[in-house]
């Protein structure tokens, strides 16, 4: 027996086994954090937190865009203060869900998105899909405690050197530079996510939620500490007149 939810945006589905994927599927706005989009997979994963039945869950994108971070707009209105960001919430549900998560990140992931997928217990990268921290290709500091989430997966002297740079990376580049789990041919990602889920599927629950709570806990931490900063640094470089024409420049959906 299968449990589905669907909307336009998001599609999420648990089958008997206790495996359940959240599939984030807006096409035509290639999974951008939009405001509509990021209260979409909130109350998504608010619900998996309630499931008592979930042992596992698998986090995807599409085939192109595991997602793009935020788009043009929303960027825009949180330069001007019309808007508050509210995609760091994501990281912080994502961090807290008590069963193991595994990003399959067969498509792009980019900025906050990229922050989305490094947020799981187990990352799949792509060989031909591009990752990279853009945040300050648009002249302000990243987010979404992505300052930290990239050590957990590579060592900081890359982590600052994407962070730094903004540079774009295929998947392949990464291979015997970081800690990513797999980073496989595209077609290969979800195959090896779902293995691995299936394999985890097969223990107790209760066996999985404490060990996931203990092999968390340090990023957690590191979470609340890395969440004040970028704050401050947002506050700094959000204000800088400039940054707006940057962004219209410099944005690459």
């Amino acid at each position: 027996m299968t449990s589905r939810s669907n909307n336009e945006l998001i599609n999420f589905k648990r089958d008997s086994s206790g495996i359940g994927t959240l599939e984030m599927n807006d096409i035509r706005g290639k999974n951008a954090l939009t405001p509509e989009f990021v209260e979409n997979i909130v109350r998504c994963l608010n619900d998996i937190k309630l499931d008592e039945n979930l042992k596992v869950l698998v986090i995807k994108g599409t085939p192109e865009v595991f997602c793009s971070g935020a788009d043009l707009d929303t960027l825009v209105k949180l330069c001007k203060r019309e808007l508050k960001p509210v995609d760091i919430i994501l990281s912080k549900l994502m961090l807290d869900i008590q069963i193991p998560v595994i990003s399959a990140m067969e498509g792009h992931a980019i900025g906050g998105g990229l922050a989305l997928g490094l947020c799981a217990d187990i990352a799949i990268l792509a060989e031909e899909s591009r990752y990279g921290c853009s945040f300050m290709n648009m002249g302000f500091t990243p987010g979404m405690g992505i300052t930290k989430l990239m050590e957990h997966y590579m060592s900081p002297a890359l982590a600052q050197e994407m962070q730094f740079t903004g540079s774009f990376y295929q998947g392949r580049d990464l291979i015997g530079k970081t800690n990513f789990n797999y980073i496989l041919p595209k077609g290969e990602v979800l195959e090896k996510a779902n293995a691995l889920a299936e394999k985890m599927a097969e223990k107790p629950r209760k066996a999985l939620s404490v060990l996931k709570r203990y092999q968390s806990m340090h990023r957690r931490k590191l979470f609340e500490e890395t969440y004040s900063i970028e704050t401050m640094m947002h506050e700094l470089t959000f204000n800088e007149e400039e940054i707006l024409k940057i962004i219209k420049e410099n944005y690459v959906g």
